[in-house]
């Protein structure tokens, strides 16, 4: 076999079709770098089934269709075709029947390739076994590429051996022979796979034998079993007519009996047909009765659970009135200790004056006195303070009694409404006897009039209590407006001493000198002591205390505050 023609369309850089005539003799290509010279030895390789796309040098497969350029598009195909002369007749006997033979392989951007031959899809394994057998192929030493003899040399054992099996024209042979193999592999699992099914439907006609062994005697046992069903019948039938026969005598009897029964049903009917004529009147006087008397006992006990109420409210108005009585008296006598805190007070604060006025050495007795007005005026804020909750107090107290006389005067209206509508309910059923219901009506009012009695005298007690609240309100105010004097006195006093006590006994921090960076120390250590004199005849001052033997020391390093 002879290459006579090489024909590519979309393959690398040939994207327009180029047929490549081969001569007999000696065919060559002369072009500069990148003309693709070596594009038409991949062509060769590429039709004769070579698979690695490396060997294509590209990234894959698909980088054998033509990718475009800045004047043409890309294309989805790409095919090559070489045409063989086949008049020696070498070719595989499923394609010796024709003097040339034309090869091709064509590829789709990501649907990969197929092969023909004159036409015919064909494998990828006929196509190389078609040109082993002509010693050559697409890894077969005849393609020469750079670097090929060197590799040759320097080939491993194996790999000559296939060079020169390829050179004997017997690669074709081998390759028959792997297909040979594989297929004799397929062939043995397929007889393997045969016996497994004969084993299997071996075991099916087994079970099968058994099944029918089974049927024939379930067949026999059938049979007989319908056999005796068929007996049972005929003698349950022969007992069922029996029993008929006794069953028609029995009917006759019992019809007889029935219509005894029936003759003495009328009768009983006809009696209850006159009972039921009279029963509507008696049910319907009844049914009254009871509506009314069930109305009046739900009234009484409404009443009942009324009265309770109101005699819990009073009780508790009660004692509220007891508390409110204690609570005045407590706040007149707050009242006059007010008053004479007051006065005791003024009295001091002329004393102060007049001692301040004569001698500055008594300066310590006025500092003893302005602690003690400090003391009073503390006290008597507590007192204006309890006063305060008292007032508090006595507006939520004077609260709940209006909100609970609003509730009786609402009770009393609901009361009166309810007794109202029982005496309705008396007047309609006058005929009946009712004394039990009236004496009980008559208790209810005279509950609900003392209940009306109690209600008015918590409004008295009330009314008592508010005129107290006013009373002890003027008399809070009062001695509110006397404590504020007292705090404006007592300011202004402790303004005149602290000028005075500074102009007298300088702080102690007008003594000390600081270094930069320890003033937020001193001031975190001393704070308010910061302002206390150190002369010993102030009311609070600084003073030296000695540091005995027996004192714990301070570990390395630290300096003690006294220094």
């Amino acid at each position: 076999m002879k290459l006579t023609r090489l024909r590519l369309l979309g393959f690398k850089s040939f994207v327009e079709p180029t047929d490549f005539q081969i001569e007999p003799g000696l065919t060559g290509v002369v072009g500069p770098n990148g003309c693709g010279k070596s594009n038409l030895v991949e062509a060769l390789r590429w039709v004769m089934g070579e698979s690695s796309y490396k060997s294509m040098r590209a990234s894959s497969m698909d980088d054998v269709i033509f990718s475009g350029s800045n004047s043409r598009p890309a294309r989805n195909n790409a095919e090559v075709a070489i045409a063989i002369d086949n008049s020696t007749r070498s070719a595989p006997a499923a394609f010796n029947d024709q003097d040339s033979l034309e090869i091709a392989r064509r590829i789709e951007r990501d649907s990969g390739s197929n092969y023909r031959i004159n036409g015919r899809e064909v494998r990828a394994r006929d196509v190389q076994i078609l040109f082993a057998d002509a010693s050559t192929g697409a890894r077969s030493p005849a393609l020469v590429h750079q670097g090929r003899i060197g590799e040759i040399i320097q080939a491993k054992p194996e790999q000559r051996r296939r060079v020169l099996e390829e050179a004997a024209g017997v690669a074709g042979l081998h390759a028959r022979r792997h297909e040979a193999e594989l297929r004799l592999k397929a062939a043995e699992t397929n007889l393997l796979r045969v016996e497994d099914v004969i084993g299997q439907l071996t075991a099916q006609i087994d079970g099968l034998k058994k099944q029918a062994r089974q049927a024939i005697r379930y067949r026999t046992v059938s049979s007989q079993v319908r056999k005796a069903e068929a007996t049972l019948y005929h003698l349950r039938w022969t007992a069922a007519n029996n029993e008929v026969a006794e069953a028609e005598r029995a009917k006759d009897l019992c019809v007889r009996t029935v219509a005894a029964r029936v003759e003495a049903e009328a009768e009983a009917s006809k009696r209850q047909a006159l009972a039921a004529a009279a029963l509507p009147g008696l049910r319907e006087a009844e049914a009254r009765a009871g509506a009314a008397l069930h109305r009046l006992n739900v009234a009484l006990q409404e009443l009942d659970r009324e009265e309770a109420r109101a005699k819990d409210r009073i009780a508790e108005l009660d004692l509220r009135l007891v508390q409110f009585a204690a609570d005045v008296e407590r706040e007149q006598r707050l009242a006059a200790d007010a008053e004479q805190a007051v006065a005791r007070l003024a009295a001091e604060e002329e004393t102060i004056r007049a001692e301040a006025r004569e001698s500055a050495e008594r300066r310590s007795g006025i500092d003893a006195k302005v602690a003690e007005a400090d003391g009073e005026l503390g006290a008597v804020e507590k007192v204006f303070a309890d006063l305060t909750t008292a007032l508090a107090d006595l507006s939520a107290q004077r609260t709940r009694f209006e909100s609970a006389a609003r509730e009786q005067t609402d009770r009393i209206a609901r009361l009166a409404s309810e007794i109202e509508a029982i005496e309705s309910e008396l007047a309609t059923l006058h005929t009946t006897d009712h004394a039990p219901l009236a004496a009980a009506v008559e208790g209810a009012q005279s509950a609900l009039t003392e209940a009306e009695a109690a209600a008015v005298a918590a409004e008295a007690a009330h009314n008592v209590a508010r005129a107290e609240l006013e009373t002890a309100r003027e008399a809070l105010s009062e001695s509110e407006k006397r404590v504020q004097r007292l705090e404006t006195e007592a300011k202004t006093l402790s303004k005149m001493l602290s000028l005075e006590t500074r102009s007298l006994w300088p702080p102690v921090i007008d003594h000390i000198s600081v270094e930069k960076g320890f003033e937020k120390a001193l001031g975190a250590a001393l704070g308010d002591d910061l302002d206390a004199p150190v002369d010993p005849s102030s009311p609070m001052h600084w003073s030296e205390i000695q540091h005995g033997a027996e004192d714990p020391s301070l570990p390395e390093g630290i300096e003690p505050l006294a220094r």
